[in-house]
């Protein structure tokens, strides 16, 4: 069963709604699918509709964007459900997003000699509720200088870059026993994109080229194996191996460590809008081993 368990809607930092991808998803012959919109549910009804009407098998998701330090440690949570612990943390996350949006948009001010305000970040929302995200400051500010906005948040929105803040973020371990309280199972998303590196080191790894990002990311592998050892102490269910950012070698790396500890496989596009390397359906993740584990959970169909 092909399956696409990582994508982001107007819920959160995407371009399209939960029913356009749901559209796309079909035409791309993708089965199965997890709206994992970073923070907050809101779109889980309208892709649950529109996965009923155009056949396709839907499970809730959710994104928590978890950090150890300045790193992110993402964790991705399916089958949750939208009660008392859900409602907390979504509370909890939309006051600290301002906090943060307002820090970021601060120090970028001072970078930039700009009077950006916490008002032009926010019409970045295609939906008024959706709870604010760092891309939402990054596109503002990248309107304003003339700059790619990819580019822009890799030399100062990034972990240890001048204009990032790390306000009012959960840990991985937060976010774990987030989504456990709210009756899902817990994915590390994206673990090649964990980065836990010496301060002198992350403060310059957003210039680096290809080949020296690629060397830095072994060199310090062995601290991110470390966090996900303890991770899988905490409960965590199981990898997202299969992710665009992931090489050949990552994916059979990460693999090898889910079933070495007993954890399930899932894969994503982590797909966010057109005109972007990342395509709904891609990489290829076949769920034929995990569907049925899957489509059990509540409010999955």
């Amino acid at each position: 069963m092909r399956a696409d368990l990582h994508m982001h809607s107007v819920c959160s930092d995407g371009k399209l709604t939960p029913a356009e991808l749901a559209e796309r998803i079909k035409a791309g012959g993708v089965c199965l699918f997890s709206l994992t919109d970073h923070d907050n549910m809101a779109g889980a009804a309208e892709a649950g509709e529109a996965a009923k009407r155009l056949g396709l098998h839907f499970v809730r998701g959710i994104e928590v964007s978890s950090y150890l330090g300045s790193a992110k440690v993402h964790m991705l949570g399916y089958g949750c459900k939208e009660g008392e612990a859900y409602v907390d943390f979504l509370r909890t996350r939309v006051a600290g997003a301002r906090l943060r949006a307002e820090d970021s948009i601060r120090k970028a001010n001072a970078c930039f000699s700009l009077d950006v305000t916490l008002a032009e970040v926010e019409a970045q929302r295609a939906r008024a509720d959706a709870p604010l995200h760092t891309m939402h400051v990054v596109r503002t500010f990248a309107a304003r200088c003339n700059m790619d906005a990819g580019e822009l948040y890799r030399a100062y929105f990034a972990p240890a870059r001048p204009a990032f803040s790390d306000l009012c973020r959960p840990s991985p371990t937060d976010a774990v026993r987030l989504i456990h309280a709210m009756g899902g199972l817990a994915v590390l998303a994206h673990p090649a994109q964990i980065l836990l590196l010496p301060e002198e080191v992350a403060a310059r790894y957003a210039s680096f080229g290809e080949a020296e990002r690629q060397a830095a990311k072994k060199r310090y592998a062995g601290a991110r194996n470390a966090l996900m050892e303890k991770l899988v102490v905490e409960g965590v269910d199981g990898i997202e191996c299969f992710h665009p950012t992931h090489t050949s070698e990552e994916t059979e790396e990460f693999r090898a460590f889910a079933a070495a500890h007993g954890l399930f496989v899932t894969g994503g596009s982590d797909f966010h809008a057109d005109g972007t390397a990342r395509r709904i359906g891609e990489p290829a993740f076949d769920a034929k081993e995990i569907a049925e584990r899957l489509l059990s959970l509540d409010g999955s169909i």
